[in-house]
């Protein structure tokens, strides 16, 4: 496997966000949420929209009958190419492929980002076979800090910024215009009058792996006590949503 990249390889990271260069614990649960709730569909045609450098494509791909890669950024699909055949560089609004052909699509924190979410949520849907699974997901807004960062006085500031997501969503807007955060219902929404039914929402914090790194004994505490936290009312903290939904009749 080639070595993790230390820089982002894209000059739009504020809009696209960054993908996952690093494969750890977080990561690491995700696939096996994504293992669990894909079923068998994983071992028959997938496709991950906004595969960034192609981590998790790389680990379903052996299962997968096809497994296909999509991104709109193509320096990051030269990266994913480095251990991923068949990617395609397109815009999660206009997916390159009939309708009815895929029995599982990933969209792990990338819906946030596209100019039209509901239009890219319709896509995901189409391109799936009845009973296929669109797996979700998407930041929500009920977390504590903006994890993109915002733009304050001319300037894309990075970082973990408190509170933000708890303003009024014009507020909110304005200081982070490149990024999406989403409620419950706001979620809903994006779902309605489709040929889809959620199959399954939950809300889950990260795995913090950053902390864990520095402090090792603390971050640990932190990351159970936070799993703990996805069993409570005050799951609505969580860092994502996750969601699966189904392809049904019309």
């Amino acid at each position: 496997m080639s070595k993790p990249l230390a820089k982002p390889i894209s000059d739009k990271a504020a809009q696209r966000g960054e993908p996952s260069y690093v494969w750890r614990a977080g990561q690491e649960r995700r696939l096996r949420m994504i293992e669990e709730w894909g079923a068998q569909r994983v071992n028959g045609r997938a496709l991950e929209n906004g595969c960034g450098v192609g981590e998790y494509l790389a680990r379903i791909s052996p299962r997968a009958q096809l497994a296909v890669g999509m991104d709109v950024e193509f320096p990051r699909l030269l990266e994913a190419a480095r251990k991923n055949a068949n990617l395609v560089c397109a815009a999660g609004e206009n997916l390159p492929f009939k309708s009815g052909i895929f029995d599982l699509v990933l969209s792990n924190e990338v819906i946030e980002h596209v100019r039209d979410d509901r239009r890219a949520v319709e896509e995901s849907v189409a391109v799936l076979k009845q009973g296929g699974r669109l797996i979700l997901f998407c930041p929500n807004r009920g977390y504590p800090f903006e994890t993109h960062g915002v733009y304050w006085r001319g300037r894309y500031r990075f970082g973990n910024i408190p509170l933000v997501n708890y303003l009024p969503r014009r507020w909110r807007d304005r200081l982070a215009p490149h990024v999406r955060a989403y409620t419950r219902g706001a979620l809903d929404a994006l779902f309605e009058n489709l040929p889809a039914k959620t199959v399954h929402a939950a809300i889950v914090f990260g795995a913090y792996d950053n902390i864990i790194q520095r402090w090792p004994l603390a971050g640990r505490a932190l990351r159970a006590f936070l799993l703990f936290l996805e069993k409570t009312p005050l799951k609505i903290l969580g860092l994502s949503h996750f969601r699966v939904v189904e392809k049904r009749k019309p």
